[in-house]
Order: structure tokens, then C-alpha cells, then sequence
């Protein structure tokens, strides 16, 4: 029969296990979304710029309104797109509201 600390200790391990789970997932969403959002407002509006200068956006070429409004967009998007997939990571983890 286990002793109520060795029964708190191994709770307290699953616990600190859980918690090690659960930061790495939001962890890893976190850098994949600012991977995402590197790429869409450097990549597309910098690095980019001469392959997709001839692509315009009304008057504008593609490029310029990346980094203009693009990466702005695309960040208010990531935004919702994480408070979704950590709504799911708390409930995977159990440590949902």
C-alpha cells in the first residue's frame, strides 16, 4: 500500500509532466505562428519584392501593401488562430477555464 507523500509525489511528477507537455505545445503554436508572420511581412515584402513587384493590388504592387497591410492582417488573423488552438491545447491539457 503507497504512503499518502508517495502518492503526492507521484502526482506532483504527472503534474509537472502535464505542465511541461502543455508548454511545449503552446510554445511550439507560438513559433510557428511568428513563422508565419516572418515570412508573410519579410519574406513577401522584402525578400520577395523583385519576383512579385509586377503583381499589384489595385495600384499598388504586391510587395509594398505586404508590408503595409498584408502583415497587419495577417497578424489580427494569427491572433484568432491562436486563441483557437489554445482553447483546444487548455482543454488537452486540462487546464481550461
Amino acid at each position: 500500500m503507497q504512503s499518502s507523500s508517495a502518492r503526492k509525489g507521484s502526482s506532483a511528477k504527472a503534474d509537472e509532466e502535464r505542465a511541461i507537455g502543455y508548454w511545449k505545445a503552446n510554445i511550439q503554436l507560438i513559433g510557428i505562428l511568428l513563422a508565419i508572420w516572418a515570412f508573410v511581412s519579410f519574406g513577401l515584402g522584402y525578400l520577395l519584392a523583385g519576383p512579385l513587384g509586377g503583381v499589384n493590388i489595385g495600384n499598388v504592387p504586391f510587395p509594398f501593401w505586404m508590408v503595409q497591410q498584408g502583415a497587419i492582417i495577417v497578424f489580427v488573423i494569427e491572433i484568432f488562430v491562436y486563441a483557437v488552438m489554445m482553447d483546444g491545447i487548455d482543454k488537452k491539457f486540462d487546464v481550461h477555464e
